[in-house]
């Protein structure tokens, strides 16, 4: 359904070394790094046939996250959201809502983590049993 997911960063740099991390404890690689014809760098992570970009703003505005946004990280285990969240932390990432663990719910056992980015956006690691 989706092509790709792309948000904003006020800090290109502080950005790119929370998704290395972060998305690492997924096995994401270096993404690859683009600049625009306006002269905006933007990160492209690619895994598994999907993108994940980080764009300084082409509009010359700061970067804001979206209310009531969350982008959804696939995780493999209980462990690698667990890994996930506390790399996110680790490197500039608050932690949200509940602490991770799993949630019972009318889409039945999740194992879930959320947190925020350094610019505010709502990520959340998932994973979901078998």
């Amino acid at each position: 359904m989706f092509s790709h997911v792309m948000i904003g960063s006020n800090d290109i740099e502080r950005s790119k070394a929370f998704y290395d991390a972060v998305l690492g404890t997924l096995g994401v690689g270096e993404p690859f790094r683009n600049t625009s014809a306006t002269g905006h760098t933007r990160l492209f992570y690619r895994h598994e046939g999907n993108s994940f970009g980080v764009t300084e703003p082409i509009d010359g505005e700061a970067s804001t996250c979206a209310n009531g946004a969350t982008i959804g990280f696939k995780c493999n285990s209980p462990e690698q959201v667990k890994q996930f969240h506390d790399t996110a932390v680790a490197h500039g990432g608050t932690s949200v809502e509940d602490p991770p663990g799993l949630r019972e719910g009318s889409m039945g056992a999740l194992h879930l983590a959320y947190v925020r980015d350094p610019d505010g956006h709502k990520l959340c690691a998932l994973y979901r049993p078998k």
